[in-house]
């Protein structure tokens, strides 16, 4: 289906709170394609393997936005138990890179792209403020999608992992009783210098915090959003930790990375920030299968969800051939809000659903 009209998206000229409290209205008049196969999202019914991740998705608005253009899933960005502000602009910086491998590659500063630095910094705000639109997101989905909410910790300067372990699960409470449907535990934030930004990294810390979220939310599924592992057993140490407690693994968190100008000039002070977009989409497709394998040597039940670089048919197909449960797009939704239309539409003609039929009935 080819969109005529021209969709709202998230102002990158404009700083955090101006997106926020300008989200696209909600009077869309728009067909939207089924999906072919059956498909559920950690055993909850929606009507495709199309998602979204917490970046995006700043409150309700946002949320209802994106839920009238196809995607099944829709993930509230970040919330914490405090009030925090996002970092100065430019929070989205369009970048001019090749395919991303690891945590020590540069990009360059770009006009436009299809990939871009992120630096929001995990903002959030105050608890009050987030639980009532949550409530608000939740009224508004249909039967068929899904509401997923992303918390993290806001540690200080004297907490131990108790401490950081209570704070997710009080967000984690405050959020199931404002409707979410499943919780993620964002374990992992490359734009963030303190603790919580690579508690991925701790399998033992991971599996405690998974461990007490689990027996605070009643039985929602619980979803870990991890960043790249250095290697598989790495990986593998992670998966053993949290396998008893998690239901799916949401990876890759972004791949970080240093921006540097034409003339050498480091941007955000010299700090490293998270890329998204098609650059990481080969890194991310390795990650999955890399993952896929470790999941089944231990014969765990842990799903995978996959975010990173996609944007067409090809890439969903190849990225659930790996071995994902469900799909999550973030900058290609946010550079062209019609994609996951237009990939339903795709999707439907003849020869292009047999490998993703094949997978949602396994």
């Amino acid at each position: 289906m080819k969109i005529t009209m021209r969709l709202p998206k998230y102002d990158i000229s404009q700083t955090y709170d101006w997106n926020y409290a300008n989200a696209p209205a909600r009077d869309l008049k728009l067909e939207v394609p089924p999906c072919p196969g059956s498909w559920d999202f950690c055993g909850i019914p929606i009507d495709s393997p199309l998602g979204m991740p917490a970046g995006p998705l700043l409150n309700s608005g946002w949320i209802l936005y994106y839920a009238q253009l196809g995607f099944s899933v829709l993930t509230y960005k970040t919330v914490r138990s405090a009030f925090r502000a996002c970092y100065e602009l430019p929070n989205l910086l369009p970048v001019d890179a090749t395919q991303l491998s690891g945590n020590r590659d540069v990009a360059a500063p770009a006009a436009a792209s299809d990939s871009w630095a992120i630096s929001f910094g995990m903002p959030s705000k105050d608890r009050i403020t987030w639980q009532r639109d949550v409530e608000v997101a939740r009224r508004g989905l249909a039967s068929n999608q899904v509401l997923t909410v992303s918390v993290v910790a806001t540690p200080q300067p004297d907490w131990t992992l108790d401490d950081m372990a209570e704070d997710f699960v009080r967000c984690a409470k405050w959020a199931r009783d404002a409707g979410a449907q499943a919780i993620e535990a964002n374990l992992s934030c490359p734009n963030v210098c303190s603790q919580e930004g690579q508690l991925y990294k701790s399998p033992n810390s991971s599996a405690e915090i998974a461990a007490r979220m689990q027996s605070a939310i009643d039985g929602l599924p619980l979803i870990l959003k991890i960043g790249l592992f250095d290697d598989r057993d790495q990986a593998g140490a992670f998966v053993e930790a949290v396998a008893p407690f998690a239901t799916a693994l949401s990876t890759v968190n972004s791949i970080s990375a240093q921006i540097v100008g034409p003339d050498g000039q480091a941007h955000f002070a010299g700090l490293n920030r998270g890329i998204g977009g098609a650059c990481i989409r080969a890194r991310c497709q390795a990650e999955i299968a890399m993952l896929d394998r470790v999941i089944r040597e231990r014969r765990s039940k842990l799903r995978l969800i996959a975010v990173g670089g996609m944007g067409s048919p090809a890439d969903i197909r190849e990225r659930m051939a790996a071995g994902a449960h469900h799909v999550q797009l973030a900058t290609a939704a946010m550079l062209d809000p019609s994609v996951a239309i237009r990939i339903r539409s795709e999707l439907t003609l003849a020869g292009t659903a047999e490998s993703l039929l094949a997978h949602s009935e396994m």
